[in-house]
């Protein structure tokens, strides 16, 4: 009995056993450490506190900078600004896998192209960029313009897939160039299709998706000589491997990166607080090697978009290529000027730091993946799928055939919760009818068209549809009692650009625009989670 206990002792202290059963766990997935790779094209920004909303200027006296200190997880964002070709590569995609000839898909390559024609103006000559600024090789790194936000989410899904899609094909999960060879409309890869439903991947296709990874030892026969299948013979979350999406960043984590307070860090204080992205309160540069040079791409005055020809301008009049000016501490492009950049919240004055201020963000809606009557989740096809009419008439597919259809969290997942009690959580604390001084405590009596009358918010209600023949129905909001443009449809945007004086170059600065209007002065850059610890080793104090 002794030794029986001391050859367990002697198993259970290997390096393999589990801290939990004394098993050995060796080989089981999950059973050791790994790190998040960074994904293409992005820099790590290493989480901390901050003080969201500190201007130096505040000339607008709009009560829209209240300065709250936040914190924001370790997260990654895009080195620059998304280029014309990294879209063209998107629209590409598109165009091969739906094309746009066939009846089904025809909206959807013409719904996620740019707007060219943001570069009119009605006292300017600007032709030259509407017909070429997105398409000729001379402007491809220099960052699209032209999307809406509702396109630049959809660009963060499809990156998502196709940078996923490349990781399982790298580790032997998918068949060599199967993502150039044999996609279609109806054989296509989603990411969230993969992990819920592996077999529904590509169609079904078992030559494509393939049964475990790359070098795999082919299961054996046990002592009857039958052959058992291999479990877990697909990629999953536990795998490591499949990286998390690509999104918008969200209001406080683009303005904690731009602003990298980290170069001003010593010991665990911020020597004084940035003006702008870099050091110093001055938009040329005061280093020996590059003195008076500008440090961004914007408007330095009335009639003056670059500054006179020659030595000391900012060496751009519109946009100008990524990587031009020197990067922030934190290794990220053009934080400044060039183009501003669309964030993910949903815009509100105030920024409500007394109800969260951890990862900050208001425009929270919860979805769950829609459950068929065969009990499996439900997957988009070319006659299920749904567009969206957006207020300028413009159609956009809002899912693709291949991913799987979302329906909002019910009572299922809300009922006695106390951190959300439902899918929509864009107005809370504000916005809805506790928020107005019209709330009357303990009045339920009211029916919804005088809850209507009395929301925060009484911005336009616009109607846009399309008939059967595909003709714009305008229904426009012709009341006289609308007393703002802000609604639940606006979204922030940060940074300034090339149209905008050196006041917006200020990370704290913030400003709206609808969500399904496009310009050329607004772009965007892509973010990513950080999965795991938060920062990759321990740091120590500099002196």
């Amino acid at each position: 009995m002794i030794a029986g206990l001391a050859s367990c002792s002697k198993k259970s202290s290997s390096k393999n056993a589990s801290r939990a059963t004394g098993w050995n766990v060796d080989g089981k997935k999950g059973s050791s450490s790994k790190k998040q790779e960074t994904g293409p094209g992005l820099v790590f920004v290493e989480g901390g506190t901050f003080t969201m909303g500190k201007v130096q200027d505040d000339v607008m006296h709009d009560w829209n900078n209240t300065p709250t200190q936040q914190h924001v997880q370790s997260f990654y964002m895009d080195e620059t600004e998304v280029t014309n070709f990294m879209y063209l590569e998107y629209l590409d995609w598109l165009k091969q896998v739906f094309p746009p000839t066939e009846e089904n898909y025809k909206n959807i390559y013409e719904g996620a192209s740019p707007d060219t024609l943001v570069w009119r103006n009605r006292l300017g000559y600007n032709e030259t960029m509407t017909n070429n600024y997105l398409r000729h090789p001379s402007y491809a790194n220099y960052p699209v313009v032209g999307v809406n936000w509702i396109q630049a989410v959809e660009f963060s899904k499809w990156r998502t897939d196709r940078v996923n899609e490349a990781v399982l094909e790298k580790n032997g999960y998918l068949k060599k160039n199967a993502k150039t060879q044999d996609v279609t409309a109806e054989s296509s890869f989603s990411t969230e299709t993969y992990l819920n439903s592996p077999t529904s991947t590509y169609g079904g296709n078992e030559e494509i998706v393939l049964k475990g990874k790359k070098g795999a030892r082919a299961p054996k026969a046990g002592k009857d000589g039958k052959v058992t299948e291999a479990k877990n013979v697909y990629a999953q979350r536990s795998s490591g491997i499949i990286l998390p999406e690509y999104r918008l960043p969200t209001e406080a984590e683009w303005e904690y990166a731009a602003a990298a307070d980290v170069g001003q860090r010593e010991y665990n204080i911020y020597k004084g607080q940035k003006k702008y992205p870099w050091s110093g309160d001055y938009t040329r540069s005061g280093k020996r090697q590059s003195k008076g040079d500008q440090l961004a791409n914007f408007k330095q005055g009335n009639g003056d978009y670059g500054g006179i020809a020659g030595w000391s301008d900012d060496g751009a009049d519109i946009t100008n290529a990524v990587k031009s000016y020197p990067a922030n501490d934190f290794g990220l492009y053009d934080m400044a000027g060039n183009v501003a950049e669309w964030v993910q919240d949903v815009y509100r004055p105030i920024i409500d730091n007394e109800s969260n201020d951890f990862n900050y963000f208001r425009g929270n809606k919860y979805t769950k993946n829609k459950i068929g009557a065969d009990g499996k989740v439900e997957i988009v096809t070319k006659e299920n799928m749904k567009y969206d009419t957006l207020s300028n008439g413009r159609i956009v597919a809002r899912n693709f055939p291949g991913q799987i259809a979302q329906v909002p969290v019910d009572e299922q997942e809300t009922y006695l919760r106390q951190n959300f009690d439902k899918s929509d959580n864009v107005n809370y604390r504000d916005g809805d009818k506790q928020s107005t001084r019209y709330y009357n405590f303990g009045s339920e009596s009211e029916n919804e068209k005088q809850k209507e009358e009395k929301i925060m918010y009484n911005s336009p209600k616009h109607n846009v549809t399309t008939d059967s023949l595909g003709k714009m129905v305008r229904k426009y909001d012709k009341s006289s009692k609308r007393t703002t443009l802000i609604n639940d449809e606006v979204r922030v945007y940060k940074g300034g650009s090339w149209r905008d004086r050196a006041y917006w170059l200020d990370p704290a600065q913030r400003r709206y625009f609808p969500q399904d209007m496009a310009t050329d002065y607004i772009g965007f850059r892509c973010a990513m989670s950080r999965v795991g610890p938060k920062a990759d080793k321990k740091k120590s104090a500099r002196n």
